[in-house]
């Protein structure tokens, strides 16, 4: 067993024969067995096994299996110092092995030992980019859990911050066709990750990057499948891939398949969905997701037979005026409930579709259908003028901090979506009905966009926000506003966000189901 005095006497040895270092194996023997002694002696084999790895070949794998034994010292200085000095291993063909070696030590607890992993994994990046990426999905995919799940966030949070000389086109291939790989089976969390890192990536910010992103996301989603409104891990499924790829739509990379899904096998049966999370308005997510995709379809081959779900599910949500007593009241002694945050989402989205038929209205429906849908129109719109007026006139001179309170907000909401569906009411009313009106969602920020370039997400496509608590349902008269239940105006004014499940399941793939691994040290 080496001593400090050793390792000091061989470290001369080595230093003073400059090019002729390879001539005195036997001295770095004695270093490599440095490993076996000490506190001391094993701080010292930490920095001197590295300083010379490269000129002793023929005991690489010694050295390498030297250091990482240091790396697994109970000392947790000698590990820093063994981990810190891990790259200088990283060279030809022992860098994937180097790089597998530090996926694995991203498990440390140690908040100093993980940083110092971290700054290995991006310095070896530096060097071969491809071959880190190697080790780094070796372990995601063979892993174990906690090894995996770090792996993953690292790529998520560290790509972006390499230079563009480093994620060159080529690397930039690799990570998507090995992500590609890896989402053949993972969680619901895993898969959001992953799309912000694929989405991140250069190559993906042109339409026929976002076109790729698109089609692996359809694939994901299982849109042919048989949609189960009982089951919520497929809801869940569903609902987390359309806002995955809902920015990513635009007049060139369309939503077609999205929005037939929804159209074809969610609408008919909307009524009958488990919410994947307590307390969501699973039937008001759905519908503002299918609205915020429908302007983006292209052809599609069952254009009319889609317009006419949506326009009978729209009918379910615009009642007809109630029957009048002879003495000119209400008969039935209590007006129908104006649900205008469904009616925006399910009239914005008849009004998109309607672009391509804009003869539906007319030529497609029985005269006394679009008769009782014109009633149901002019009595829907007697109450939102009365709604309107309302909003206005308890928001008149109010400005700044006065609009922040909840309450407020609730009312800035609620005269969005009526001005909204005010718009959208006035084009049907054309003879013939027209559909060039343009409204911004609600719950949509206001902006200038170019329908060609890659839109932004209105910073509610991110999953990593906590979600928001929706208010329990309540009662209420329809003419009182201003406390209104979710699926009225809804008092979670920002965009859909909730905790993901993991829960998807198809194809023999179990989104929150993958098989445990147990692996120990796979260096």
């Amino acid at each position: 067993m080496s001593t400090v005095e050793d390792l000091y006497r061989n470290y001369g040895i080595l230093a003073d024969a400059k090019d002729h270092v390879e001539q005195h194996k036997d001295a770095y023997q004695v270093i490599l067995d440095g490993v076996k002694g000490g506190i001391k002696e094993k701080r010292l084999a930490a920095q001197f096994i590295p300083k010379f790895f490269k000129h002793f070949p023929d005991l690489a794998d010694a050295a390498i299996n030297a250091q990482l034994d240091l790396c697994e010292d109970p000392d947790i200085s000698i590990r820093r110092q063994a981990i810190k000095e891990l790259p200088q291993f990283a060279t030809g063909e022992n860098l994937p092995r180097v790089a597998d070696i530090l996926t694995q030590l991203l498990q440390s607890d140690d908040s100093a030992e993980f940083n110092l992993v971290n700054n290995a994994l991006i310095s070896i990046f530096k060097m071969d980019a491809k071959g880190t990426l190697g080790g780094l999905f070796t372990q995601i995919v063979q892993g174990e859990e906690l090894v995996r799940e770090r792996a993953i966030k690292f790529l998520c949070m560290k790509l972006r911050t390499l230079p563009e000389d480093v994620l060159t086109k080529d690397v930039e291939e690799f990570i998507f066709s090995q992500s590609k790989k890896v989402l053949e089976d993972v969680t619901g969390e895993e898969f959001v990750l992953f799309m912000k890192i694929l989405s991140g990536l250069k190559s993906m910010q042109t339409v026929s990057g976002r076109q790729q992103l698109v089609e692996l996301v359809t694939d994901q989603a299982d849109l042919e499948q048989t949609f189960n409104p009982a089951d919520p891990d497929c809801v869940d499924k569903l609902l987390q891939c359309t806002r995955q790829v809902v920015t990513l739509f635009s007049k060139n990379v369309h939503s077609t398949k999205f929005v037939t899904c929804f159209c074809e096998h969610v609408l008919p049966i909307l009524s009958l969905l488990t919410s994947p999370v307590e307390g969501l308005d699973i039937q008001l997510e759905v519908l503002k997701l299918l609205a915020e995709i429908s302007p983006y379809f292209g052809n599609m081959e069952k254009l009319e037979s889609n317009l006419m779900k949506l326009f009978d599910k729209l009918l379910e949500f615009m009642p007809l005026p109630p029957e009048e007593a002879e003495n000119g009241e209400n008969a039935g002694g209590e007006e129908p409930k104006l649900q205008f945050s469904y009616v925006e989402c399910l009239l914005y989205s008849f009004h998109q579709l309607g672009r391509k038929m804009p003869d539906f209205l007319t030529t497609k429906l029985h005269p006394d259908k679009l008769k009782d849908f014109k009633i149901r129109l002019q009595y829907f719109a007697r109450g939102l003028q009365v709604y309107i007026r309302q909003l206005r006139l308890a928001l008149q001179g109010k400005s700044g901090d006065a609009l922040k309170t909840d309450e407020n907000k609730i009312k800035v909401v609620a005269l969005k979506i009526t001005n909204n569906i005010n718009v959208l009411i006035k084009d049907l009313f054309h003879m013939p009905p027209s559909f060039k009106s343009t409204v911004t969602l609600s719950w949509k920020p206001v902006q200038k966009t170019d329908s060609g370039q890659k839109r932004s997400s209105g910073g509610g496509a991110s999953s990593e926000s906590p979600p928001k608590k929706s208010p329990p349902a309540q009662k209420r008269d329809s003419r009182q506003i201003y406390n209104p239940p979710s699926g009225k105006y809804s008092g979670s004014i920002g965009n859909f966000s909730y905790e993901q499940r993991g829960g998807f399941r198809g194809r023999a793939r179990s989104w929150g189901g993958r098989g445990t691994r147990s692996r120990g040290r796979v260096y």
